[in-house]
């Protein structure tokens, strides 16, 4: 397909009809789940009674002090990983306990920090080749749902026939946000997607991923360390305790929707980030004198 011809196509301007909200799906419960590496051996525990809830079409991240167990939880939620203990379930299905066995499916989807895009496929053969493989779409119907999302993404629809590495970093984690959203998962996880990008690359990829999470409604489970990024992403921000994990806090954040960079210097997100840092901090402060005691 010509770049160009897909710039003036009229199926890639809008989601509409291609991306309904689905209000109805994506409940998350976390359920006093617990998880012990090398059980037999070092017995570490990573997370340990956790509990969180999720309603569907919510917006929720996760901080914490490094290795506190945020990346386990996610790798659990996704069916990447088992837990020890407890049960994680959507939509009222059991997707993990000690008795199930990882396993990951359509319905959630992670997109991770490194990213994941087939270099020698094209933008546009990347965000197909998901519905197209499981027999969800035709190769039309993927591609008209895929040049809708493309052009809802800031404009991505004028590179579907380039290939990831003559892309930038954020270009590709636009894609690769596309593409899990191809899939019409009923909850998006982000394992803490752009943290490796400079202060402005990281603003125009808030905007665009505000953008498509209000044309689509997904639930969104955000893992970050960013705690400016954390409030001014989500409804709710869930801090995680040093290790062993656990959930200490939960805090609304009340900033209306559509959210816009001017907030960030309002008094009310002032206040929210001050409360949310010094939380983190506290838990920041154990892990660094458990760090201490373990090496000594």
């Amino acid at each position: 397909m010509n770049a160009g011809l897909a710039q003036r196509n009229p199926e890639a301007s809008s989601t509409r009809g291609v991306m309904a909200e689905r209000p109805d799906v994506g409940k998350l419960s976390v359920r006093n789940v617990g998880k012990i590496y090398d059980p037999e051996g070092a017995a570490v525990v990573a997370v340990e009674d956790c509990d969180v809830e999720v309603e569907a079409g919510d917006f929720v991240a996760i901080v914490g002090p490094s290795g506190c167990g945020k990346s386990t939880l996610m790798n659990a939620i996704a069916g990447f990983d088992t837990i020890t203990s407890g049960e994680i379930m959507l939509d009222g299905v059991p997707l993990a306990s000690p008795q199930l066995a990882p396993r990951p499916g359509p319905d959630r989807v992670v997109v991770f920090q490194h990213g994941a895009l087939f270099p020698w496929k094209t933008v546009l053969e990347n965000v197909t080749y998901g519905p197209m493989v499981q027999g969800k779409l035709s190769a039309d119907e993927a591609r008209i749902k895929a040049m809708g999302l493309l052009g809802e993404c800031g404009g991505l629809d004028r590179v579907a026939d380039t290939y990831p590495p003559q892309l930038s970093s954020g270009m590709q984690r636009r894609v690769e946000i596309v593409r899990a959203l191809m899939n019409d998962p009923s909850i998006l996880l982000l394992d803490e997607p752009f943290r490796a990008m400079d202060t402005v690359s990281k603003t125009t990829m808030h905007r665009h991923l505000l953008q498509m999470y209000r044309l689509c409604r997904r639930t969104i489970i955000f893992i970050t360390h960013d705690l400016e990024e954390a409030v001014f992403l989500a409804d709710k921000v869930m801090i995680m305790t040093s290790r062993p994990g656990t959930m200490k806090k939960s805090l609304d954040i009340t900033l209306p929707r559509p959210r816009a960079t001017d907030m960030l210097t309002s008094e009310e997100f002032r206040e929210l980030k001050l409360q949310l840092s010094a939380t983190v901090h506290e838990e920041a402060k154990k892990a660094f004198v458990r760090g201490e005691r373990e090496q000594a």
